[in-house]
């Protein structure tokens, strides 16, 4: 996720490790001919970790700053060369001190899908979203089960225990009587299990615009270190229903139902009911912007960054619209509603924030 800093000067809290950054800087720089002085911001993200660019001979390449103690880099690096394995163009990794958590990456641009989309002509972003969906489709074709973690019940649950543990009760203050609190325990039931029945294939687990890098040679894909296998639904869910931007019901249909087309000709398995499937969208997003809430809560109150939690409307907007549509998520719309303060939700398109 982009930094307000970005393209700025790069500070530093611990001076220890800014000594050991240069250290493993100047000994990187010979071997990739990087123009030390021209390291600048880059990027950070909702981690820990921080991404510088550096000017080389020919073009630019981006360092990654990721505390060990805070961050393992392991998964990336697996997971940028199964993805690289799959035909996704991700970021090469050129060089890694595992030990401290810094690593020389291919760099990728620095515009994101999200920086050219204009929220008010949903059609000029179509070609990207088809872009975006082919790419998507490429890394699930590849999928192969053992590879990645399971996006099980376990991981489902803690998931979902963040928007009670910290929407509800740290950020909103509200203390759960018995009968709110079964509520919200049914609902979860039903939500873990639709998407459990979902077919499982690779899963991005952030898929949207922002982690999305426009280029010449085609789409980049970032921040995949958190890959799992699990529910075919969820990225798809996760790129319509994005975090940071809302569309129209008609434009999230219409991609949606392109996705699935050319899902199944290539083979994977979202069934031959695109109504089906499209209500298996709705579950896995729901079950996306309950965690997500919590996380942006945490984000704010936890680890001091509240730009994050201006987007919480949105989240519950779509929370809203989609409990409202299933009789079974009735109960959790009324709570909901009674905890903001809101309007029961009428009709069903969710409309645009």
């Amino acid at each position: 996720m982009p930094s307000p800093a970005a393209g700025g000067p790069v500070a530093w809290a611990d001076a220890a490790r800014e000594a050991a950054f240069g250290a493993w800087l100047a000994a990187t720089a010979p071997a990739f001919q990087l123009r030390v002085p021209s390291l600048r911001s880059a990027s950070a993200d909702a981690s820990f970790r921080r991404y510088f660019r550096i000017d080389a001979a020919q073009g630019s390449c981006i360092v990654m700053d990721a505390p060990p103690a805070k961050e393992n880099s392991e998964p990336f690096v697996r997971i940028a060369r199964l993805m690289a394995d799959a035909g996704l163009r991700v970021p090469e990794v050129l060089a890694w001190d595992e030990a401290n958590g810094f690593m020389l990456l291919s760099d990728l641009g620095a515009k994101t899908m999200m920086e050219v989309i204009d929220p008010e002509v949903p059609q000029a972003s179509h070609a990207m979203y088809m872009a975006a969906v082919d790419t998507l489709i490429r890394l699930q074709v590849a999928s192969r089960p053992g590879v990645l973690p399971p996006y099980d019940e376990a991981l489902l649950r803690r998931e979902l225990a963040l928007f009670p543990d910290w929407y509800l009760v740290q950020h909103k203050g509200v203390v759960l009587d018995a009968a709110q609190t079964a509520t919200l325990n049914t609902a979860f039931d039903k939500i873990v299990a639709h998407n459990l029945a979902a077919p499982s294939v690779y899963v991005h687990r952030d898929y949207m615009p922002r982690n999305l890098m426009l280029a010449d040679q085609g789409l980049g894909v970032l921040d995949f270190q958190d890959a799992v296998y699990g529910p075919i639904t969820y990225d798809i869910a996760s790129l319509m229903r994005d975090a940071f931007l809302s569309w129209e019901e008609n434009f999230v249909l219409d991609i949606t139902i392109r996705y699935w087309e050319r899902a199944r000709k290539a083979g994977l398995p979202v069934g031959d009911d695109f109504g089906e499937f499209y209500r298996g969208v709705e579950w896995m997003g729901l079950q996306r912007h309950l965690k997500v809430a919590g996380i942006f809560a945490r984000l704010t109150l936890r680890d001091g960054k509240p730009r994050y939690l201006a987007d919480t409307p949105r989240f519950i907007a779509y929370i809203r619209a989609t409990t409202g549509r299933y009789n079974e998520l009735r109960p959790l719309m009324r709570l909901i509603d009674d905890i903001e303060g809101t309007t029961p939700v009428t009709g069903f398109a969710y409309g645009r924030m």
